[in-house]
């Protein structure tokens, strides 16, 4: 079992909190540390024997750097995989709760817990497939009479909290892989440099493997969204949302509408 969290420039106490959450779990055998940032102030973080620490300051990118942690474990003969945001903290059950549904249900290649805000709130994160309308509608959030109704389609608000779906698109803030499905489908796209790369993945490995929200289990995730308020990490969505549908479709998308009906049909 092994982990990978990507860092840059991160706050040395938030990371610390996310480091120990997961090294507390017995069944880890390395975390993994690619370290994107320019300098090395962060190589002596932990002194832990299980986690190897990486530096990468050419910064490749998100899922780049990812991909390097995913391709050691691989090779290593690794069955599970989990992909970590720094600014997580969770307990230590969370990791053998999930390892174990995965465990139960081998066609399960992907998987991802509730994640919650600091304040016990839910980040609704688990989503249908993705038309260029889906990502100007929450960049804009009006008119509200439309809005609501979207939202709560498209981010699926309205499904129970505890229940166990699949859903086609999985936040990457805090992922677990069955390694032989991920090799069979591929890594991340390292052509995205950040943003949509989790929902590309997702979207691959749902065609081969179920991709689960698993509700049973939550994290703490300190949800920044960056490209509302920065204006270089905005023009880098756009970007990575141009990459994604150039790839998959912009309002032509066949597969996409039967994915989500069958998403939905989970439901009735």
């Amino acid at each position: 079992m092994t982990g990978c969290i990507v860092l840059y420039n991160n706050e040395k106490k938030i990371l610390l909190d996310c480091i120990s959450s997961f090294i507390n779990s017995e069944i880890i055998s390395k975390l993994y540390l690619i370290d994107n940032s320019p300098t090395y102030k962060l190589r002596n973080i932990s002194n832990d024997p299980r986690i190897e620490y990486i530096h990468n300051p050419s910064n490749p990118g998100f899922g780049a750097a990812h991909n390097m942690a995913i391709n050691k474990s691989i090779n290593e003969g690794v069955d599970f995989h989990f992909v970590i945001n720094p600014d997580v903290s969770f307990d230590s059950n969370v990791i053998q709760e999930m390892v174990n549904y995965m465990k139960l249900n081998e066609d399960v290649g992907m998987m991802m817990p509730q994640i919650l805000n600091f304040d016990g709130t839910v980040q609704n994160l688990p989503k249908l497939l993705p038309t260029p309308f889906s990502i100007l509608m929450r960049k804009l959030k009006r008119p509200k009479f439309i809005y609501d109704s979207f939202i709560n389609r498209y981010e699926l608000r309205n499904v129970p909290e505890d229940l166990i779906y699949e859903a086609p698109i999985l936040s990457g803030c805090f992922t677990l892989f069955n390694l032989k499905a991920l090799k069979k489908v591929g890594g991340y796209d390292d052509k995205f440099f950040m943003y949509f790369e989790d929902w590309d993945l997702s979207r691959r490995m749902n065609k081969s493997f179920k991709t689960v929200y698993f509700p049973k289990v939550f994290v703490y995730h300190g949800y920044e969204s960056g490209a509302n308020k920065h204006r270089l990490l905005f023009k880098i969505f756009i970007k990575s949302a141009i990459y994604y549908f150039n790839k998959w479709g912009w309002f032509f998308d066949k597969e996409r509408e039967l994915v989500n009906k069958k998403t939905l049909n989970q439901f009735k």
